[in-house]
């Protein structure tokens, strides 16, 4: 049988590289051969031991991958593409179980057993439930679309993570054409919803204190960047924002840093709306103080969103798909083999770039 790799999760910062043998597909499974995985902010959180469910589990959801073997029944992807042995791939990295209270709802972002999969320790058969592998194993039922020839890994690794979600969250935020959307941070997320608040003709405003992601912001369509090294305090990027528009319409807080959502409040004009997307950690470490009277007072919408609805990977594909223009090679400037997923996962740390690569 063939061997592949998996970068498992043995402790806090803890990383070992295991080896297992590919499994054949159960009937409605597929195998496949990852790509290109990218490191999301939440996997730096969870090396960090942030996420309880995912503990001595396998690392990395954000990827594309190659299908090398096809489980019995398996003739179509989830949109009824065709699929066959060779066809890139993108599939959402948790699960819908159709019966918890969430799915039973409609809410299948939200579902109770997303994580049941990949919360499972790697050296449970079948082993390749996470990215930063040589290979990847499909779930029945689990969705995956088929990746047009004219996109290629670069820009579809992120698709069924970071710009999928963006898509979701920018339906939640209900953001209009002529609004005006400030996102707090210029990484991966950020850059995406710049992207996709831009097409539907939206005004976006970037806040980022790293000069090379706010000119990537730029690049992928921000009407103006604030630079929080020239503006260094919370009150003066806000008075920044009300120079400019009174007042964000939407502010979709994606930085992974509690302090971003107290600052979101001041960015937000009266009858604003705010998404909280970027924060996951819920320890008491990570506690900010927040006026509820502001909140009050301004009468704002606050929304927290966590992952997205499985149709929003399509939707991600078909947008990149309409979108060769925009530059997602440039998300990255280093690419990592597995062996140094470490590595890569500290230079994710950094932000210094919007996206870290690693290439099995």
């Amino acid at each position: 049988m063939t061997k592949g790799r998996i970068a498992a999760l043995v402790g806090p910062e803890k990383v070992e590289i295991k080896s297992f043998d590919v499994p054949e597909p159960e009937p409605g499974a597929v195998v496949l051969g990852v790509r290109r995985a990218n490191v999301c902010g939440s996997d730096v959180h969870q090396w960090h031991y942030e996420s309880p469910a995912l503990r001595e589990a396998g690392l990395g959801h954000e990827f594309v991958g190659e299908v090398v073997a096809l489980g019995e029944g398996v003739e179509t992807d989830f949109a009824g593409e065709p699929v066959a042995i060779g066809d890139r791939v993108v599939a959402v990295y948790y699960l819908t179980c159709h019966r918890c209270g969430p799915c039973r709802r409609g809410q299948f972002n939200l579902c109770t057993r997303g994580l049941a999969s990949w919360s499972v320790n790697p050296e449970v058969a079948p082993h390749f439930r996470s990215g930063f592998a040589t290979h990847y194993y499909v779930q029945p039922g689990q969705f995956f679309y088929k990746v047009p020839d004219r996109v290629d890994d670069a820009a579809a690794a992120g698709a069924n993570c970071g710009l999928a979600q963006m898509l979701f969250v920018l339906d939640a935020l209900e953001v209009k054409a002529g609004e005006t959307l400030v996102v707090q941070g210029a990484g991966g997320l950020g850059l995406y919803a710049t992207a996709a608040a831009r097409e539907r003709g939206v005004r976006v405003i970037v806040v980022d204190g790293v000069a090379d992601r706010l000119e990537l912001a730029r690049r992928f369509g921000a009407a103006r960047t604030v630079d929080m090294t020239e503006h260094p305090t919370a009150q003066a990027r806000a008075e920044v924002v009300r120079e400019a528009t009174g007042g964000a319409d939407a502010v979709l807080e994606a930085t992974g840093v509690s302090a971003a959502f107290a600052e979101a409040i001041e960015l937000a004009r009266p009858g604003g709306r705010i998404a909280s997307v970027g924060n996951l950690d819920a320890r008491p470490e990570a506690d900010v103080a927040v006026s509820p009277g502001l909140l009050t007072r301004k009468s704002l919408t606050v929304k927290g969103v966590l992952r997205y609805d499985p149709n929003y990977l399509h939707r991600a594909v078909a947008f990149l798909a309409r979108n060769p223009e925009l530059p997602l090679g440039s998300l990255t400037d280093s690419a990592y083999p597995l062996d140094d997923v470490v590595e890569a996962l500290h230079r994710g740390e950094q932000r210094s770039v919007a996206r870290v690569a690693i290439v099995p």
